[in-house]
């Protein structure tokens, strides 16, 4: 069995063979090379091709490969292919596309390439096409697939078994198959039930499960993913507003959506604008394009824990040995901050807590912080006691300095957690990305925080 790196391997391998047989025009030998691998090593390795080389390795390709592979690849690669395509070569790959497939590549598509893809579509897959685009970017109806097996209640399971055989090789999955009258969703059975039912003489309403989970096309994609995860579905089926059954949402795509939540989620998390090209393909100036706006915010933000540092100057100018603290207690509570607004993310995406659980929260990060800061406020204390005034002999560090610094420590790392753990939860009610509400934003209201609380204690205490 081989792991992930032995894989990469063996396809950069093949990637440096195939670049060499097609330069030797040694087609024989790519078409055999091509012949037994699976069409997601073809895309990787597709992907990294050079442009004169891509067309030649895809007209290769073995039929029932090449559509699986091409929709694997990168969007970039699938128009050079487009581009490079007979209008029959173009009609072959884009009938052999299941409907949601389909359209994923018309959406990454520009208008002059989906207009020649819409072109060579049959007029039935053209009208699915068209109708998956008429629902909204995020929801359940824009990943659907509209190629499901849909059975009637009054079959015998050897009608209905006799019908996967004849119309299942064009549907996208046909282990989960939906029973409907006049096309309203009323159950569901397995290919597995029909396959090990008593007679085929018996009715599949006597054997389908009517207690069926279903979304809306309207519903967040998201949500969805979730669901297919909680629920260990292969498909979710998807209903209109009269619970008729308009698609499914297969467990394959859900990984997509939940994959490109979750590095849209890194991303701003991050401080950088989501992007849906990867590392290699993406240029320097996309790069600064993605990077430069967060940072001009975080920049600009700063310019408050400016302002509080000059409000006490007087106190700085007394006592100048403050400022030393200074970068400890801004990078401990935004450290702090952090921790708890990334495990809230976390467990928001993951549908654990939700707005109502905000008094628990508040407790649970109230009692964290109580412990991190007494124990960070003593390790505090005896790391100024034995290196700053031993080690470094500095006699201006007074036991009420150390106190202070300490105490604001604490104080800092409570605010900061609960600030952690609310924030995501008050964006998530406001209808926004909770990820907005991570380390950027947490680390500057830390920041500025911190310094009142700071300045504050040392004021009172030490003049």
């Amino acid at each position: 069995m081989a792991d992930i790196q032995e894989i990469k391997n063996t396809q950069d391998s093949l990637e440096e063979m195939l670049t060499d047989l097609v330069q030797s025009k040694q087609y024989a030998k790519i078409k055999e090379l091509l012949a037994d691998l699976n069409p997601s090593d073809v895309a990787s390795i597709c992907n990294s091709l050079d442009e004169p080389s891509l067309p030649i390795v895809f007209r290769l390709l073995p039929k029932e490969t090449a559509a699986d592979a091409f929709v694997e690849m990168e969007s970039d690669i699938q128009e050079i292919l487009i581009k490079a395509f007979s209008d029959t070569e173009l009609k072959q790959v884009v009938n052999e596309l299941y409907v949601d497939d389909a359209v994923d590549i018309v959406e990454e598509m520009p208008a002059n390439v989906v207009r020649r893809i819409l072109a060579q579509a049959t007029p039935e897959k053209r009208s699915a096409i068209n109708e998956l685009l008429k629902y909204p970017e995020n929801s359940a109806g824009s990943i659907m697939t509209t190629e499901y097996v849909s059975l009637r209640e009054d079959w015998t399971v050897g009608e209905c078994i006799s019908f996967i055989r004849r119309s299942g090789v064009n549907k996208e999955t046909i282990y989960i198959c939906y029973v409907t009258s006049n096309r309203r969703l009323m159950g569901w059975i397995s290919v597995k039930d029909l396959l090990l039912a008593p007679s085929d003489s018996e009715k599949i309403s006597s054997l389908m499960d009517d207690n069926v989970i279903s979304v809306n096309a309207l519903t967040d994609r998201e949500e969805v993913a979730k669901m297919l995860s909680f629920y260990h579905f292969l498909a979710m089926p998807v209903t209109d507003s009269e619970n008729r059954l308009v698609g499914i949402v297969t467990f394959d795509d859900a990984m997509d959506v939940i994959e490109e939540e979750t590095t849209e989620d890194i991303a701003i998390m991050s401080g950088t604008t989501p992007s849906d090209k990867a590392y290699l393909k993406s240029t320097p100036f996309e790069f600064f394009l993605h990077r430069i706006p967060w940072l001009a915010i975080m920049m600009i933000s700063a310019t408050f824990t400016g302002i509080i540092i000059s409000g006490f100057e007087s106190a700085l100018a007394a006592n100048v040995l403050l400022t030393a603290f200074i970068p400890m207690l801004m990078d401990t509570g935004g450290n702090s901050g952090s921790q708890s607004s990334v495990t809230v993310i976390r467990a928001i995406s993951l549908g654990e807590i939700e707005f109502k659980d905000l008094p628990k929260v508040i407790l649970k990060e109230f009692l964290t912080a109580i412990m991190c800061g007494l124990t960070l406020g003593a390790v505090c204390m005896l790391k100024m006691f034995l290196i700053d005034r031993l080690l470094l002999g500095n006699p201006d560090l007074t036991l009420s300095m150390m106190l202070v610094v300490s105490a604001s420590m604490c104080l800092t790392i409570l605010v900061a957690k609960i600030l952690g753990g609310t924030l995501p939860l008050i964006a998530k009610k406001l209808g926004a990305d909770p990820a907005v509400m991570s380390s950027p934003l947490i680390t500057t209201c830390v920041d500025a925080i911190s310094l009142i609380v700071y300045f504050t204690i040392a004021s009172n205490v030490l003049f």
